[in-house]
């Protein structure tokens, strides 16, 4: 599903496109289009794109071809998912530990909104670090 969302193919395109929204939060998934894990993540994302289009931007980032962040963002994992706003870049206490992004595919679409309205909701009132409505912390079976 990675064809049907917009990708960014350089690393100007992904400053622009973190600088240039003012009032969405851009969401953007590092990782492989041949990956199967952002192969579940990217079916989730189109399928709540339209969803969340009036608060939420959504891009795409192979990590092979724009290798510029890879360092800064610490992308070591297939699929990882990050949130701004306002060109700053939106933590999110999962339960997991790892604040700055999501590292693995959720399949639950209203899940995902869930989060990104959260996210949204926070960022709006200048919160950097933002709770998900749901813990993931692995002593929780789900």
């Amino acid at each position: 599903m990675s064809y049907m969302l917009t990708h960014l193919n350089n690393g100007w395109q992904v400053d622009q496109a973190i600088l240039a929204e003012e009032d969405r939060v851009v969401i953007i998934r590092f990782g492989h289009d041949w990956d199967p894990t952002c192969m579940r993540m990217d079916e989730t994302l189109y399928k709540i794109a339209t969803k969340v289009k009036n608060f939420a931007v959504i891009y795409v980032v192979d990590i092979s071809k724009v290798p510029d962040f890879n360092k800064m963002y610490e992308l070591y994992d297939p699929c990882t998912v990050m949130f701004f706003f306002r060109n700053k870049h939106i933590m999110v206490d999962l339960g997991t530990g790892n604040n700055n992004k999501i590292n693995w595919a959720m399949s639950d679409g209203q899940e995902f909104i869930d989060i990104i309205e959260t996210v949204y909701r926070g960022a709006r009132k200048g919160r950097g670090l933002v709770v998900s409505p749901k813990d993931y912390s692995t002593k929780y079976k789900y």
